[in-house]
């Protein structure tokens, strides 16, 4: 094997099945139909999901077909892979509407030009009694309540719908329809994936090998997940990117750098050996990381602006130039309403939580009761929420 070879194997690599089979293929230098299957159920793609997609950017970079599928059926119906309970049928207007702009945020590390691009309801939902029945024989219920999420629940006496049951069925079948060589997901992908080389062999097709990936965990240490407002989303602007990247704890610097860049894994080596032995600081370590990340996505410009801003804000403790102004006319409020107002927060709720757990500052100078009244001084007055977001608020007729 080829180094190119070595790594993709390797690289952000959980498991290969198939490997032998793969390894013929590709010292054969036949061309590879390479399969990733997303479902829409937000409307940003996070930066857990790159490794998948720099793995078929690196798969692309050595000539193979990429097929990127969008689950707007599978998506409605719903995977309940990761999940410890039920996860709920989305509807399709919100499926239509998570998936507008997911092949523009692909487009930032693949070229979409040269992907064959398909949404999966194309043809599921074609599929009668006849043919799902036909699938479902090649399974037993064994099989399906043997995964460890299932059996929990079972245990537990948690309701599992029928419905979880066919979504193997589904993404089986999109890598019979597509005829995938190769096909990529997460580790809590595996048994959907294995599925699909059942089904392909149930329909006379050679079996696809199968990659799964690691998963990423996102910046609290816990597992990446919007519910959690743990993500870093492709969709980030330059500065916010940065900025999550430097709060991410240090144990996974070294994951991000594998992951999330396409550095050499020598040099990441190296840099981790630095930082065991002290000789590099982890600071230093989580800025050239976040420095490439935004580079991967905005560009080497705004990357280097960023790391400025973020100097500026948390190392010499500058206001962020260009922060945006709202003027107000009323010169007294309560807190509450001036979040909402300004638009730090969504909601009275929001704004009462975000104050409650230490997360707004005037000034510098933190907020901890809800209850509490603000005079706007004539020169204005700086809303800080978290660490990154700013607002200068100042008064019409000052």
């Amino acid at each position: 094997m080829s180094q190119p070879f070595d790594e993709i194997f390797t690289r952000g690599v959980a498991e290969v099945i198939g490997k032998e089979q793969l390894e013929k293929k590709l010292c054969e230098k036949k061309k590879l139909r390479i399969k990733l299957g997303i479902d829409p159920t937000s409307p940003n793609l996070h930066i857990g999901r790159s490794v998948q997609l720099l793995k078929l950017r690196d798969f692309q970079q050595l000539g193979h077909q990429i097929v990127l599928i969008i689950g707007d059926f599978t998506g409605v119906i719903g995977d309940t892979s990761d999940k410890e309970s039920e996860r709920p049928m989305l509807s399709k207007k919100l499926v239509a509407q998570n998936l507008a702009t997911y092949r523009k945020q692909a487009g930032k590390i693949l070229d979409m030009e040269k992907v064959e691009f398909h949404y999966n309801s194309k043809w599921l939902k074609k599929l009668g009694y006849w043919e799902i029945c036909e699938q479902a024989d090649v399974f037993s219920l064994a099989e399906f309540i043997a995964r460890d999420n299932i059996k929990k629940r079972l245990t537990a006496g948690t309701r599992v719908s029928l419905r979880e049951l066919l979504y193997p069925l589904m993404q089986g079948f999109d890598s019979v329809t597509i005829k995938s060589d190769v096909e990529l997901g997460g580790t809590d992908q595996r048994f959907n994936m294995l599925a699909g080389r059942d089904l392909q062999k149930h329909y006379g097709q050679d079996t696809q090998s199968v990659i799964t990936m690691n998963l990423l965990l996102g910046t609290d240490g816990r597992k990446m997940s919007s519910s959690w407002g743990n993500t870093i989303n492709l969709t980030d602007a330059p500065n916010d990117m940065y900025g999550k990247i430097m709060s991410i704890p240090d144990t996974l610097i070294t994951t991000y750098f594998i992951h999330c860049t396409r550095i050499v894994l020598d040099e990441i080596q190296q840099i981790e050996q630095h930082i065991k032995n002290n000789t590099l600081n982890p600071r230093d370590a989580k800025m050239r990381l976040a420095r490439e990340v935004v580079t991967l996505y905005h560009g080497a410009k705004k990357a280097l602006n960023a790391e400025k801003q973020f100097i500026n804000i948390f190392q010499k403790k500058e206001l962020p130039k260009g922060m945006p102004t709202i003027k107000l006319s009323k010169k007294e409020w309560n807190i509450i309403d001036l979040l909402v107002e300004t638009h730090i927060a969504s909601s009275k709720t929001d704004a009462r939580r975000l104050i409650e757990q230490k997360g707004i500052s005037l000034n510098e100078v933190g907020v901890f009761d809800i209850h509490q009244s603000i005079i706007i001084p004539t020169k204005g007055i700086v809303i800080k929420r978290g660490k990154r977001t700013f607002i200068n608020v100042t008064l019409t007729h000052s």
